[in-house]
């Protein structure tokens, strides 16, 4: 059986910082990113808010685009965020069902 994926990107306080994560339980991960068990980047700059996220039938496929995105300028991520969330608020609350 496939499992599913997730690419997220999670901010500081003031939208300076964009970290690309991947993961198969979103809802978990946003989670540790809250409670400090993130990695070093993110612990370091304060990046605890989930502001995009995109869901995947596998995880490959994820990773894939995770991949991706990691490689785009600044610019293209801040538009992509501002398609789904346009004034790039927290969507930490809204996530429970993704699972």
């Amino acid at each position: 059986m496939e499992r599913g994926g997730y690419v997220y990107i999670v901010s500081n306080k003031k939208r300076n910082v964009l970290y690309i994560g991947v993961t198969s339980n979103l809802v978990n991960r946003i989670s540790e990113h809250e409670n400090g068990k993130g990695g070093y980047f993110t612990k370091r700059y304060g990046c605890v808010d989930l502001i995009y996220f995109e869901g995947f039938t596998s995880i490959e496929e994820a990773i894939i685009r995770e991949k991706q995105m990691k490689k785009w300028k600044r610019t293209w991520k801040e538009r992509l965020i501002k398609e789904m969330n346009p004034d790039m608020r927290r969507l930490n609350d809204k996530i429970e069902d993704y699972r």
